[in-house]
C-alpha cells in the first residue's frame, strides 16, 4: 500500500464521488479509478460500492478511512521533521562548557535555544575543564564545547568569543578586599586556590604566568576541578584565586571580586568538530555566539 494508494482512496472517500475526487487531487479520473482497484485488490476486499449514480464506503472502507488518515498524518509529521533537521530546527546537539562560562554563558543558551529553537534538545555540561572539552570533541561527547584558548587538534575547529579580563577572588575580610584595584603582585606571599595542571590546561598556566611576570610564586597551591569550589575554597580563607571577571556572576557569601590594575586577560573560545557539524550544532553554535556577544550586565 503506498502513500499515492492512500491519498487517493480517503479523497474518494471523503468526496464520494470519482469525478470531484479526481479534481481535488490533480489526477484523471480513470487514474483515480485505477489506483483504488489496485489497492482493494492489494486489501483483498472492496473498500467501495459503485454505482452509475452514487458512490458509498464499505465496511471495509470505514475501517481503512481511520487507519488512512494516521498515515497521511504520520507522514507529513516525518516530512516535516526531517526538513526541520536539514535546516538545523530540530535535532539533539550536546554542548559543554568550562566552569568559568557555566554560571554566565550557559544560562543565556539555554533560555534563548529554547525559545528561538523548541524542537532542538539541547544535552548541557558545565563545571569542566579545557582537556576534558577538547577530548570530548574528538571523542563525539560533545558537538560544541566552550573553553579557554589552547592548542586544538586540526580536526577541531577553534572560533574565538571573547577576551576577558582576571579578577582576584579574595575572602571578604581581606585587607585588599576593599582596594577599587590591586596590584597583581600585592598578592605575593598568599596561597593560591587554582585550577588543577595538566595538558592543555589554560587558567592554571595562565593564573601562574601572570604571577610570575607580578615577580613572585605562590609559596602554595590548593588545586580544585569546579570553579564554584574554587570560589568556596576562598571565602573558606584557603587561598586567594584569578578568575575570569564572568565569574562574578557567581555571587557567594564572604568573598569578593576585585579588579586587578594590571590588564590581565584570557581568551573564551567555541570548539566544534571538523568538517561535519551537523546542521543543529551550527544553529546552537550561532546563539552561543550571539549570547557571548551580548553578555548581561554583572554586578559587583
Amino acid at each position: 500500500m503506498e502513500l499515492r494508494q492512500v491519498r487517493y482512496f480517503l479523497a474518494l472517500a471523503e468526496e464520494c464521488h470519482f469525478g470531484r475526487a479526481a479534481a481535488r487531487l490533480h489526477v484523471a479520473q480513470p487514474a483515480l479509478s485505477q489506483q483504488i482497484k489496485q489497492l482493494e485488490r492489494e486489501l483483498g476486499t472492496p473498500l467501495f460500492h459503485r454505482s452509475t449514480r452514487h458512490v458509498e464506503l464499505t465496511e471495509a472502507g470505514r475501517e481503512l478511512t481511520g487507519y488512512a488518515r494516521t498515515l497521511l498524518a504520520e507522514a507529513e509529521r516525518a516530512r516535516l521533521h526531517m526538513t526541520e533537521l536539514a535546516t538545523g530546527r530540530a535535532g539533539r546537539v550536546s554542548v559543554g562548557f568550562i566552569g568559568t562560562a557555566t554560571y554566565d554563558v550557559l544560562p543565556r543558551v539555554a533560555r534563548t535555544v529554547r525559545a528561538q529553537l523548541p524542537q532542538i534538545a539541547l544535552e548541557l555540561h558545565g563545571e569542566l575543564l579545557t582537556p576534558q572539552l577538547v577530548d570530548g570533541l574528538l571523542a563525539g561527547t560533545y558537538d560544541l564545547a566552550v573553553f579557554r584558548s589552547a592548542t586544538a587538534p586540526e580536526s577541531v575547529s577553534v572560533t574565538p568569543l571573547r577576551t576577558e579580563k582576571l579578577v582576584a577572588v579574595l575572602p571578604a575580610h581581606h585587607p585588599l578586599a576593599a582596594g577599587h584595584a590591586i596590584p597583581l603582585a600585592s598578592l605575593a606571599g598568599e596561597p593560591f586556590v587554582i585550577h588543577p595542571a595538566g595538558p592543555r590546561s589554560a587558567m592554571h598556566d595562565r593564573v601562574l604566568n601572570a604571577c610570575r611576570q607580578a615577580g613572585f610564586q605562590p609559596p602554595s597551591l590548593v588545586e580544585v576541578g569546579e570553579t564554584a569550589t574554587l570560589v568556596v575554597l576562598v571565602a573558606a580563607g584557603h587561598g586567594v584565586a584569578l578568575v575570569p571577571e564572568s565569574v562574578q556572576s557567581l555571587r557567594l557569601d564572604g568573598v569578593t571580586y576585585v579588579p586587578l590594575a594590571e590588564p590581565e586577560t584570557v581568551e573564551l573560545v567555541l570548539g566544534r568538530r571538523t568538517p561535519h557539524t551537523a546542521p543543529a550544532a551550527q544553529q546552537v553554535a550561532a546563539v552561543i555566539e550571539e549570547c557571548v556577544h551580548a553578555p548581561a550586565t554583572v554586578d559587583r
